[in-house]
């Protein structure tokens, strides 16, 4: 192959890495480094370059491995937004946590900077006198309160085992890709009018009047 083909096609692989830096979001951005990286290789054998190569080579692996997980992300959310709100595919970006009986998990107006996932154990929401279970997201409505602060003040009633992510984590996965925050608040959608539904039942079982 002559020497201005292969000079052309680093050239090409250099425009498709710049181009790359012009992606808004992270799926074509990494199928466009992909794309670079499949032709800088080809360069560096052909040139040769043998560092050109093994860098390029390298990247090829840890770009596809990254555009891997975040299609595995868009789809497990898609399943999370039609199906049962659940958040498996949330777990993997939460830490552990654990809160002892009687403490206060948050209060009404604080600032809101956490969602959390009750694993084992009880909450109780003082304000309406409802009990949350384990498998039960909290906090999640401060995310999109406009000034981010807590709408209710929750105690545990047990040791309670939380998954616990941080607002700007969630952030993060959001400008990462935009479909996972449409998808996201379409589970926070969910999720608020279950609150509002268990809240209503709660206040009609408390008005209800005792039988005789």
């Amino acid at each position: 192959m002559s020497h201005e083909i292969v000079v052309g096609l680093g050239f090409v692989a250099g425009a498709l890495y710049i181009a790359s830096h012009y992606m808004k979001t992270m799926v074509p951005l990494r199928l466009c480094e992909i794309g670079a990286n499949i032709l800088f290789v080809a360069y560096g054998w052909l040139y040769p370059s043998y560092p050109t190569l093994t860098l390029y080579a390298i990247l090829i692996g840890l770009n596809s491995l990254r555009l891997y997980e975040m299609l595995e992300l868009i789809k497990k959310v898609r399943e999370a937004s039609s199906g049962d709100a659940s958040i498996e595919w949330l777990k993997p970006f939460m830490h552990k946590h654990t809160f002892h009986k009687g403490q206060i998990l948050f209060r009404k107006g604080e600032p809101a900077e956490e969602m959390y996932y009750i694993v084992s154990g009880r909450l109780h929401v003082k304000e309406i006198d409802l009990e949350l279970a384990p498998g039960t997201l909290v906090g999640e409505l401060g995310y999109v309160a406009p000034e981010r602060t807590r709408t209710q003040t929750i105690e545990c009633l047990d040791e309670v085992h939380l998954l616990v992510i941080a607002y700007d984590k969630l952030t993060e996965l959001y400008f990462q890709n935009p479909s996972f925050g449409f998808y996201f608040l379409k589970l926070i959608s969910r999720r608020l009018f279950e609150n509002v539904s268990r809240a209503e039942q709660a206040l009609e079982a408390r008005n209800r009047p005792a039988p005789a």
